[in-house]
């Protein structure tokens, strides 16, 4: 019996990408941490990104390497049928999305690593992620990950260089957690208070070259007012900690990323300006 069940789960979740979008159900529960109208601010309606770069800092091949680290946040339109940014703005399935793209381009002594991430969420929904790509090169090949809600779960598909994971999609059961990698993003809506402490689960970071099935940590987060500015403490597990600071001021943008795995981040400058052009 238990085998039968076993192989039913798998039958399920091989087949969660492919759910036809007009039957995708919309299974977002607020998480009461978190504001959720803190991008309905009318500053993401200029017409403009925030564009934020960071001096960085991570470790490769047992040494740390230095690059700049950007972090592109704006608004766009997406359509339902496809689920990207739409060239058709009179289409009648269309939704608000913040649009977080993080780029980096990291010198080694053999080749370069360039990772692009792009992470998307619906407006008033902060703190979850609705989609994310992620592309990583180097030298010996490219890798492509793509994770999009679909129904009660999220739907992950990949294409790599590694054996035994060239082309392939699996599932991730649920949609009630956050994600490592949009932590920089969403912990900008936090109702920051000082002394605040709650548990959430936590997708571990997906910005490399592996395909795996992603760890999932009970992670404990606690906000404490570091005067100019709120600090916050992300325990993935009792070896695992990021720090992450934040302004106080409206937009709230990160100040710096301190990660348990050598990963660092220092704002070194932010402006406001269409990057398209």
């Amino acid at each position: 019996m238990k085998a039968i069940v076993n192989l039913l789960l798998l039958v399920f979740i091989s087949s969660a990408c492919s759910i036809p979008q007009d039957s995708v159900q919309d299974q977002y529960a607020p998480n009461e941490y978190f504001d959720q109208n803190w991008a309905m601010n009318k500053l993401w309606e200029d017409g403009l990104a925030e564009v934020a770069h960071y001096k960085a800092e991570t470790m490769i091949y047992g040494k740390p390497r230095t690059f700049d680290q950007v972090f592109i946040t704006v608004k766009e339109e997406f359509n339902k049928e496809w689920n990207v940014k739409t060239d058709d703005y009179k289409r009648d399935d269309l939704f608000s999305v913040m649009k977080v793209n993080k780029f980096a381009r990291i010198e080694t002594d053999n080749y370069p690593y360039h990772y692009l991430s792009s992470l998307f969420f619906k407006r008033d929904q902060p703190d979850q992620l609705y989609k994310m790509t992620h592309t990583g090169q180097e030298w010996c090949g490219n890798t492509f990950k793509q994770f999009i809600i679909e129904g009660a779960n999220y739907a992950y598909d990949y294409n790599s260089y590694f054996d035994g994971t060239g082309d392939g999609e699996m599932g991730i059961n649920g949609t009630d957690f956050l994600w490592e990698d949009q932590l920089s993003y969403a912990l900008r809506a936090l109702k920051f208070e000082d002394g605040l402490t709650f548990e959430n689960q936590v997708v571990e970071s997906q910005i490399n070259t592996k395909v795996r099935t992603p760890t999932i940590y009970n992670a404990q987060f606690s906000v404490m007012d570091k005067s100019d500015s709120w600090q916050v403490e992300v325990k993935l597990d009792a070896e695992k900690t990021n720090v992450y600071s934040f302004e106080k001021e409206y937009p709230n943008l990160l100040r710096s990323q301190q990660s348990w795995n050598g990963y660092k981040l220092e704002l070194d400058s932010v402006s406001r300006y269409q990057y398209w052009r």
